[in-house]
C-alpha cells in the first residue's frame, strides 16, 4: 500500500505484497476477457455452407464462405447449406378423369448463397418444409391435372416431369432457391385401370404383329407373280425362236460330234420324219 507523508514531502510504502496481487489479477481478468472477445471474434464456415451474419436478431445482409473469419464479436453466424439436396415426394395425384393415382417424385435443388441471407430473413432457415415441399406437391397435382392415367401411365411422363419442372423453377427461383432437376420415380394406377391398359397396349402390339405378317405375305405372294411372269416371258421368247429347221439344224451338228467321237456306234441314214440319221450303240 503507498502513502504520502506530507511531513517528510515524499511518499512511503506502507503496503507489503498485497497491491502487487491485485494488480495480477485484475491483468489476469483483463486478459481472459481479450481471449473471450477474440475467440467470439473468429467464426468458422463449414465446407458447402454459407454464413449469414445478424446483430441482435437483425439481419445484417452480409454473407460469409467456407473457412474462419474476423466478425463483430456482438454479431451471430447462422449456417445454411448451399450443397445439392434431394427431396422424395410421394402423393396421390388425379388424372384428367379424376381418377386418383399414387405418383413418386424427386426434387433435386440447392440454395442460391448470393441470396442466402435474403431466404433467411424472409423464410428461415427451415425454408424446405415452409416453402419447397408445398410448392413441389402444387406443381405435381397442377401438371397431372391435364394428363390422362393412360397417358402418364404410358407415352407422356416425360411431359408431365418437364412441367413440374418448369412450374416449380419458376416459383423457387423468386425465393432464392435454384431447382436442378425432377424426376418422376414411379407412377402406380388402381389395379382394375393397370390391367385394361395393359390389356390394350397387348392387342395393340397383336394387331401390329398381325399387320406385319400380312404386309410380309402380301410382299411374298407378289414376289412369286413377278418370277412367274418372268419365266413366262422367258419360256414365250424362247419358244418363238425354237424353229423346226433350227432343231433339225442342231440335231446334225450333233450327229457329227457323235460320229467324230471314239465311242463305236451305228449310224443309219434316212429318217423320213425329219431326215435326221439314227445312231445306234454298240
Amino acid at each position: 500500500m503507498t502513502i504520502f507523508d506530507p511531513t517528510r514531502g515524499k511518499v512511503i510504502d506502507g503496503g507489503g505484497h498485497g497491491g502487487g496481487l491485485l494488480r495480477l489479477i485484475g491483468l489476469g481478468i483483463v486478459a481472459f476477457l481479450l481471449v473471450i472477445l477474440l475467440f467470439s471474434s473468429v467464426t468458422r464456415v463449414g465446407t458447402g455452407h454459407v454464413g449469414v451474419l445478424t446483430l441482435f436478431g437483425k439481419v445484417t445482409g452480409e454473407t460469409l464462405g467456407e473457412g474462419l473469419h474476423l466478425i463483430n464479436p456482438l454479431k451471430t453466424n447462422n449456417e445454411m447449406s448451399i450443397q445439392t439436396q434431394t427431396i422424395k415426394e410421394s402423393a396421390s395425384v388425379p388424372s384428367s378423369e379424376g381418377l386418383m393415382m399414387a405418383l413418386d417424385t424427386s426434387l433435386i435443388y440447392h440454395l442460391n448463397p448470393d441470396r442466402a441471407a435474403e431466404v433467411f430473413q424472409k423464410i428461415g432457415a427451415d425454408y424446405e418444409s415452409v416453402v419447397v415441399e408445398p410448392t413441389l406437391r402444387s406443381a405435381i397435382r397442377e401438371s397431372t391435372a391435364s394428363h390422362t392415367a393412360n397417358a402418364l401411365y404410358t407415352g407422356e411422363r416425360e411431359m408431365v416431369a418437364k412441367q413440374i419442372l418448369d412450374q416449380i423453377t419458376s416459383e423457387l427461383s423468386k425465393r432464392g432457391l435454384t431447382v436442378e432437376n425432377v424426376l418422376l420415380r414411379d407412377i402406380q394406377l388402381p389395379a382394375t385401370l393397370k390391367a385394361s391398359i395393359e390389356a390394350k397396349q397387348q392387342a395393340e402390339q397383336e394387331a401390329l404383329a398381325m399387320n406385319f405378317r400380312l404386309q410380309k405375305e402380301t410382299q411374298e405372294a407378289q414376289r412369286k407373280r413377278i418370277e412367274a411372269a418372268g419365266v413366262r416371258d422367258f419360256q414365250q421368247i424362247v419358244a418363238q425362236g425354237i424353229t423346226p429347221s433350227l432343231l433339225e439344224w442342231k440335231g446334225i451338228e450333233a450327229t457329227e460330234n457323235l460320229a467324230k467321237s471314239a465311242n463305236s456306234k451305228v449310224v443309219v441314214i434316212g429318217n423320213n420324219k425329219n431326215g435326221l440319221p439314227l445312231i445306234l450303240g454298240q
